[in-house]
Parts: C-alpha cells; sequence; structure tokens
C-alpha cells in the first residue's frame, strides 16, 4: 500500500475507511463483504490466509483496533474507522518482528497457512503479557489450528520472544519493534 489513502473499487457503494497497518484506506466495496476478502483481494495484503473460512483455524487472524479477531467473520463494514494490524504490518523498515525472527529460528513456520495467524495471535499476547508462561502461550494460540508442527515449535518461539523481553534494560520484544516504526 502507499503512504497516501487508496480508495478501492465500485461508485455504487459508500466508502469504508479504516487504517491498516498505518496507513489509511478505504474501499466501496459490499458492506458484508469479509475483511478477509477485503484484505486480500482490494488492498492486495496476501499474508492473511484463509484455512476454514468459519472461524475455527485461526489462519485469518488480524489485530483490531488491538484485538485479535477472525477477519473472515468480520463484514467490512465492521472495520469502518478501525485500526488493523496484518502480518504485513509486523516487520518495518526490512526488518523483521522479533516474533517472526523465532518463528524462523526455532521452526515454527513450516507449510504457512497458519504462520500469519499464529504470529498476529502471538502478537496480542505479547502485547497483553510480556512475560507469559507456557500455560499462558497454550492459551493465547488455542484458538489457532496447525498440522505440521506439533505446536511446540510454536511455543518455543512465543517463549523465546519473551525470553527477550525478559532481559533487563532491553524492553519488550513488541516495545522494541513498535518503536522501530
Amino acid at each position: 500500500m502507499r503512504k497516501s489513502a487508496r480508495v478501492i473499487s465500485s461508485e455504487r457503494w459508500p466508502a469504508i475507511r479504516f487504517r491498516v497497518n498505518g496507513e489509511a484506506a478505504a474501499v466501496r466495496v459490499p458492506p458484508m463483504k469479509r475483511l478477509l476478502d477485503v484484505l486480500r483481494e482490494d488492498l492486495n495484503l496476501k499474508g492473511t490466509k484463509e484455512g476454514c473460512g468459519e472461524g475455527e483455524c485461526g489462519s485469518c487472524s488480524v489485530r483490531m483496533n488491538g484485538e485479535l479477531v477472525n477477519s473472515c467473520l468480520v463484514p467490512v463494514l465492521q472495520s469502518e474507522g478501525a485500526d488493523i494490524q496484518t502480518v504485513e504490518g509486523l516487520a518495518r523498515k526490512g526488518e523483521l518482528h522479533p516474533l517472526q525472527k523465532a518463528f524462523l529460528e526455532h521452526g515454527g513456520a513450516q507449510c504457512g497457512i497458519c504462520t500469519p495467524g499464529m504470529l498476529m495471535a502471538a502478537t496480542q499476547l505479547l502485547a497483553q503479557d510480556s512475560h507469559p508462561g507456557i500455560s499462558q502461550i497454550r492459551e493465547a494460540l488455542a484458538g489457532n489450528l496447525c498440522r505440521c508442527t506439533g505446536f511446540m515449535r510454536i511455543f518455543d518461539a512465543v517463549a523465546a520472544t519473551a525470553a527477550l523481553e525478559a532481559k533487563p534494560g532491553t524492553g519488550s520484544a513488541v516495545e522494541q519493534a513498535s518503536h522501530a516504526r
């Protein structure tokens, strides 16, 4: 996406305006179109994946106004005025987010279908609790299904990121990534 506001699609629909990854966006699409489809088809943000289309797998998870949502269940009309973060919004200035690095280092990304949703769920967790234990990590990621890793590598990646945050004087990894923006 460009820095300026972007208006997409038909004049017959009213513009729905929101922010995606810190940038203004506006779309003219049917108001009941799924946010997932708007992100992928209209805004060309292909990182968010569709796994089940029923809100069961978590592959389409994004953060909307600081809350984790399944974008396959959200009509785009509900995003009016919202601040949306997708997996593309994690990396800044060509630098991977600490969670993305940890997923790579710990083998938490296999086929890639669940990875964006896992990253967004883990980002949400670390935004709420920068020092979660394994039970909190398991609970936070329980809404995301993975058929490749058996979850342990993913849990290890999140725990490793949380351990980075625990180092004195470094601030949280999520805070560091936010300040790098």
